[in-house]
């Protein structure tokens, strides 16, 4: 029973009156306190503010000025040009616009609109979904000028401060002016009259209201309201943009009917071409290489034009219908002279030559057989090229045709599985992983048996890399892009210092490798990849015909090609031997164009056991010797067409398909035309070579010159 005081009133109701006084009153103190330190807070920003001219004066963001390496300018990002407008100047339908659809109160809060936020917190509270808060223009003012895009209540709390003391100090004039000339608009258009020259091609000064309603419609989100992105998308939101304007009375309907948006028209946008493929790879690199100081910078670059558009002409010349292409081209100390991602940046800006994962076939067996010669093995040596299975995998050679004893570079040039797997058991495949982490390969490698046939996915620059560690003599490259950066006055900021220091293998590993690469171009699957100079290169090709690719090097040039599909679906005929052997000569011949011709530092040696049987295939019946035909393949003798007559002949006699002999060998290498055959034959005798017994169900002849020994 509750005890009543005189009065009447039960005690429990008169505590719950005084827990409830004492509520409010610790509350006032609190908002007290609060609004005081608050006001304190906005009387020490507004303090510490810049004047007016100084906010004007200040840039809206970084200008980078990218260059090639002859100091061509290539790029230039940050704020687009435009005229800086007061706000006189500015038409009304801009204004009004941005308003609108920003900020409808502006004119009446005082830099945070109170009535926003509570109307936002009821709409939560009613279940309404999570709370969003609303900013003001000065509050994004003060963003833009002042703070990150960072999404935290402690910046929500600063950002307000700011916009507080941004409506103390400043008139609304001079913060719509501000805001105006400040807000992005994306593509790199800062304030209304550089959004309007590059969407529209003329100053702000002239904006119709359709125009104004696309620029006001930007702000939200740039990237996806862009007119250069998706105008449907841009066009879509100024309707919005003229709604709202009509519902808050800036306009009557009958001006929101008369906008025609589909009658606006935009300036073209700029093409875009391959170098943005290099240019997104290497420029998001400046960010460990200096400070961000907001400074205009120049960033000098490796690239060369040249060499650029000889790529980009070489993918798109090459790439079979609906399929991909790459090609990274690195100089001998590691600067990218070249790089193409793909066929059309436009349609795609995807990087496949620096981001794609796809695997490199037999171009892998650049670690097997560096491995090998690291472990003691010889380009001469004798290897057996017969079926083998390890561990339950069982490899076998394109065609299902085994050559038995031959020279570890004859075995290389034609890309025999058999033998790769075999090397691979001896040497164990974790140190052919250890070679390829050494040569720079950062993606996962497997260690099963059948990684020595290229089942590891890797990156196009990453196998270009490896391939320029051989050609610089087992020096570890490291690609870069950026030579230097300045500022605008030319104080250096940064400079690029190559370190050729670090020997990955001893040189005679990659002299032995150097051998084999040449071989491979000169008589071997690499022979579509010759451009008249010495040239040392391997072939790939997945299963199925997935991927095709070359890498090689010339001149000081290594160059990698990739080609295939983004789904990774086959593509017909498409071997590491033709298109992309082809594409690769054709950028060569461009790229070393201008350099002196550099021999290797071994001289290639004929693959002997495979391709010169014996003196009789020399001296003996033309029954007993292998034929080619202008591309160096395997004939048949007798079988199929005639080559047409070329010169020297009687017009229309069909000239019989030339001799695999010591004078087509010699042309292949380069050699000097040797003596006459009866000469040859009083020459002191060849040692003799270890040959495999003749098995009479397999034709000898034709399976051995295949293009690509690559199935697994």
């Amino acid at each position: 029973m509750a005890v009543k005081d005189k009065g009447g009133t039960s005690a429990p109701r008169s505590g719950a009156r005084l827990w409830f006084w004492r509520i409010v009153k610790i509350g006032a103190a609190a908002s007290i306190f609060g609004l005081i330190a608050l006001v304190v807070a906005v009387a020490t920003v507004m303090g510490s503010l810049p004047s007016f001219n100084d906010l004007k004066s200040s840039p809206n963001g970084q200008m980078i000025l990218v260059k090639a390496a002859d100091g061509t300018e290539i790029m230039q990002l940050g704020p687009s040009f435009g005229e800086w407008l007061d706000i006189e100047d500015i038409p009304q339908v801009m204004k009004d616009a941005m308003i609108s659809v920003e900020d409808r109160r502006f004119a009446y809060h005082p830099g945070v609109d109170v009535i926003g936020i509570g109307r936002a917190i009821f709409t939560t509270a009613s279940g309404g979904g999570r709370l969003r808060a609303t900013s003001t223009i000065t509050q994004q003012l003060a963003r833009n000028i002042f703070l990150s895009n960072s999404r935290s209540y402690t910046r929500k709390i600063r950002e307000g401060i700011l916009a507080l003391a941004l409506e103390q100090k400043f008139s609304k004039d001079q913060i719509l002016e501000l805001y105006l000339n400040k807000v992005y608009f994306g593509g790199g258009a800062y304030g209304v009259d550089s959004a309007s020259r590059k969407f529209f091609n003329h100053d702000a000064t002239s904006l119709s209201l359709a125009e104004a309603a696309i620029i006001a419609g930007l702000v939200k989100a740039p990237s996806r309201y862009s007119p250069t992105a998706d105008t449907e998308a841009a066009i879509g939101r100024a309707g919005v943009v003229l709604q709202v304007m009509q519902d808050v009375g800036t306009i009557t309907p009958a001006q929101a009917a008369g906008a025609d948006l589909e009658e606006v028209r935009f300036a073209p946008e700029k093409a875009q071409n391959s170098v943005r493929y290099f240019t997104d790879w290497a420029l998001p690199q400046l960010d460990t290489l200096i400070e961000d100081n907001g400074e205009p910078i120049v960033v000098w670059t490796t690239l060369d034009l040249n060499m650029q558009r000889a790529g980009t002409n070489a993918i798109q010349a090459y790439v079979p219908g609906g399929a991909q292409g790459a090609l990274v081209a690195l100089d001998r100390d590691g600067a990218v002279r070249a790089m193409v991602g793909g066929t059309d940046y436009v349609t795609s800006n995807y990087n496949r030559a620096t981001s794609a994962l796809r695997q490199p076939g037999s171009a892998w067996k650049l670690f097997v057989y560096m491995s090998a010669l690291e472990a003691g093995y010889k380009p001469e040596d004798i290897v057996t090229d017969a079926p083998i299975t390890i561990g339950g995998w069982t490899p076998r050679n394109s065609g299902g045709s085994y050559a038995g004893d031959i020279s570890l570079r004859t075995a290389f040039a034609y890309s025999k599985n058999t033998v790769a797997a075999r090397i691979g058991e001896d040497v164990g495949t974790s140190t052919i992983a250890n070679m390829a982490r050494r040569f720079g390969i950062t993606t996962p490698i497997t260690t099963l048996p059948s990684m020595v046939l290229g089942s590891s996915e890797v990156r196009v620059i990453d196998m270009v890399r490896a391939f320029a560690g051989v050609s610089s003599g087992g020096v570890a490259i490291q690609p870069y892009g950026i030579t230097k950066v300045t500022t605008s006055k030319g104080e250096l900021l940064y400079q690029h210092e190559a370190d050729l220091s670090q020997v990955l293998v001893p040189p005679y590993v990659t002299a032995g490798m150097t051998d084999l690469l040449q071989t491979a171009v000169n008589v071997g699957t690499g022979r579509a990849a010759q451009i008249g100079r010495p040239v040392a290169g391997k072939t790939g090709t997945t299963n199925s015909n997935k991927d095709g690719w070359f890498l090689g090097f010339s001149s000081g040039i290594t160059t990698g090609v990739w080609m295939g599909r983004d789904d990774a679906r086959p593509v017909g005929g498409l071997q590491g031997g033709t298109a992309p052997a082809r594409a690769f000569a054709a950028f060569m011949k461009v790229a070393v164009a201008k350099r002196k011709v550099e021999p290797f530092e071994t001289e290639p040696t004929l693959p002997e056991s495979e391709l010169e049987p014996d003196d009789e295939a020399y001296f003996g019946s033309p029954d007993d010797v292998i034929f080619i035909d202008e591309n160096g393949n395997a004939i048949e003798p007798g079988a199929g067409p005639g080559l047409p007559q070329t010169g020297g002949g009687i017009p229309g006699e069909v000239q019989q398909p030339e001799r695999l002999d010591e004078n087509f060998i010699d042309r292949a290498l380069g050699r000097d035309t040797p003596p006459q055959r009866p000469q040859v034959r009083q020459a002191e005798p060849r040692p003799p070579v270890r040959r495999p017994p003749p098995n009479p169900q397999e034709d000898r002849a034709a399976p051995r010159l295949r293009d690509e020994d690559e199935g697994q």
